[in-house]
């Protein structure tokens, strides 16, 4: 996937944006540039002490060995204790800004709607919150200190060379102009270079992602060296974006180190001519190759930040881009305003689907004119192909996504004239393949409500026969479960998966496919749970098998995006259409593996 406009320039709006993340801790940044100011002051002032060292010596005038060693001893403490402070504010911003630009990009892709992650992968994702924050808050905590002490001690050394002597000081500034026109020439270069390597990082990371993820496939089908070439296709071309970046930089840096050779031969050659002509002091002499030499310090490590920030700008678009993006589904100011002041708690009668259409791409609908009545209590069973529609259906009615076309109903009013959090809050979702937390097996059933207590966990499992098998683990519910709940199998899962959102006791239990990765046991023991489960309760349950809903109040089958049949079992039946068809068909399937078992 690739990122937005490209562009060859610094975004200063974008810095600054990034800036407002260390507003909280502008304490500690004040301490940390007044650090990097006396720094820079004591780093400066040296070379005066020993130029006066020197032409006292020369001249024969009488030396305080004594004052001159406290001097230094000062000065040295001073910059000791200005670099230690310094480095220790620096780490303390960092370490901060890096936590607070995680925690806005969390909360950020908590808010954002289901169509945001449809089109970008998890692996673009991890990097931005990852390697690229840390590239950020690196930028900002160190960039801070060399700036300050940069800029500081190019000043100072700067008037302290003109105040030497005005001729030689100008004439070793005159490489400033060279250095700024190679600065602008190589910056598009490896700005560009940088975001290639940033997207072929994200490229990477998604591809261990997947490699990860389906190991089992990959191993049934002895695909590891077809993956391993494919990965290395990637890495290959990570390899030369970085070294291209890389070379980039490494052109720029040496480039601003001869420059300042250079000033520094002017600077003796010169310096040595007014010597002889008794123009200059020998102090002031060796003071000039100091400060030439000193010079070009704090020019190479803003050198060094500017191509880092050239680099991370590219991180910096990412990062601020999904922080910046706004959700697809939000709530409208009016519906904010009117739940503030009229909280709304109350239970609904009837939901109603009246003309909805939608396609996740414009171009190519999925849904087209779905009308559907459900009063409140009532088991709606979606049946149809695969592709028809079904989990489009129940998505649009968690509102996951909205309708593009007619609308969806609670009580006779528009859904989105309700807040997103009430509506959501009604929800109990069970899908086919279920996903647990990292954790213990109690902690994932209380996810769906975390205030509940022990009974009441221990309750919800008892509701769906997951008490169970969780009572032959090693430790109970306090068992953990391992990342996605690698250790309980798949049909264990989904029963603590039923658990949890029934401990959540939602208006709407909604069940896609909820059924169809556990044995036909289990699954006996799932149907008896939710006849009482269900009671008194609204669901929608998307099923293959057709055998687990003839129970339902309604029976809603779906084909190419339209509603063709509705009504019960027994009604459906008799109609001897689509349903009649789908039935038959199943029950002599289940017919034939029941005698070839």
């Amino acid at each position: 996937m690739h990122d937005a406009a490209e562009k060859h320039r610094l975004d200063l709006s974008l810095w600054k944006r990034l800036w407002s993340f260390t507003r909280p801790y502008l304490s500690t940044v004040r301490w940390l540039v007044a650090a990097a100011f006396c720094t820079a002051v004591i780093d400066a002032v040296l070379p005066l002490l020993t130029r006066q060292l020197i032409d006292d010596v020369a001249t024969g005038a009488e030396i305080s060995m004594v004052g001159y060693g406290l001097a230094y001893l000062a000065l040295t403490l001073g910059l000791a204790a200005s670099i230690s402070s310094f480095i220790r504010l620096a780490g303390k911003i960092k370490t901060h800004v890096s936590y607070d630009i995680r925690q806005a990009g969390f909360e950020r892709l908590q808010q954002l709607s289901f169509a945001y992650f449809d089109k970008r992968s998890s692996g673009w994702l991890m990097a931005r919150m990852t390697s690229d924050c840390d590239r950020l808050a690196n930028v900002l905590a160190w960039g801070v200190l060399d700036l300050v002490w940069g800029g500081t001690m190019l000043c100072m050394i700067g008037l302290v060379m003109v105040w030497l002597d005005l001729r030689l000081g100008l004439l070793v500034m005159l490489v400033v102009p060279v250095l700024a026109w190679i600065s602008a020439y190589l910056r598009k270069r490896i700005l560009a270079s940088a975001r290639k390597v940033r997207e072929t990082n994200s490229r990477i990371t998604a591809g261990f992602n997947e490699a990860i993820a389906g190991v089992t496939t990959t191993k049934s089908f002895a695909r590891e060296q077809e993956n391993l070439e494919e990965f290395g296709k990637l890495t290959g071309g990570m390899f030369q974006a970085s070294v291209k970046n890389a070379l980039h930089s490494a052109v720029y840096l040496p480039l601003v180190m001869t420059l300042g050779s250079l000033a520094t031969g002017l600077a003796l050659v010169f310096g040595g001519v007014e010597l002889g002509a008794g123009l200059l002091s020998v102090g002031t002499l060796v003071a000039f190759l100091n400060y030439t030499q000193r010079f070009f310090d704090p020019v190479t490590q803003i050198a060094h930040w500017f191509a880092e920030l050239q680099m991370a700008q590219a991180s910096a678009e990412r990062v601020i881009g999904l922080i910046d993006t706004q959700p697809a589904i939000v709530d409208a100011p009016e519906v904010l305003a009117q739940a503030a002041s009229q909280p709304t708690d109350t239970r609904f009668k009837t939901i109603e689907l009246r003309g909805v259409g939608f396609g996740y791409d414009p171009k190519q609908p999925v849904l087209e004119g779905i009308d559907l009545k459900v009063r409140a209590g009532q088991s709606i069973a979606l049946v149809g192909a695969t592709g028809g529609g079904k989990s489009t259906i129940v998505s649009l009615l968690c509102r996951f996504y909205e309708p593009v076309s007619g609308q969806i109903l609670f009580d006779g009013r528009d859904y989105r004239q309700y807040p997103l959090a009430w509506l959501q809050s009604k929800l109990g979702i069970v899908l086919q393949t279920p996903h647990l937390f990292s954790g213990s097996v109690a902690q994932n059933i209380r996810y769906g409500r975390l205030d509940a207590s022990d009974a009441e966990v221990e309750a919800a499992a008892a509701a769906v026969g997951a008490d169970g098998f969780i009572s032959e683990l090693e430790k109970g519910y306090q068992t953990e479960v391992g990342e996605g709940g690698v250790r309980l199998s798949t049909g264990q899962k989904q029963l603590v998966s039923f658990a949890r959102a029934i401990l959540a006791d939602p208006e709407i239990l909604v069940m896609d496919e909820a059924t169809s990765s556990v044995d036909t046991e289990t699954e006996r023991h799932i149907q008896a749970a939710l006849e009482r489960v269900l009671q008194q309760r609204t669901s929608f349950i998307i099923a293959h098998r057709l055998s687990t809903i003839r129970r339902a109040d309604c029976i809603v089958v779906i084909d190419k995006g339209r509603i063709v049949e509705q009504g019960s079992h027994r009604e459906l039946l008799a109609l001897r259409g689509e349903y009649h068809a789908l039935y038959s068909q199943q029950s002599l399937r289940d017919v034939v593996l029941a005698r070839a078992g």
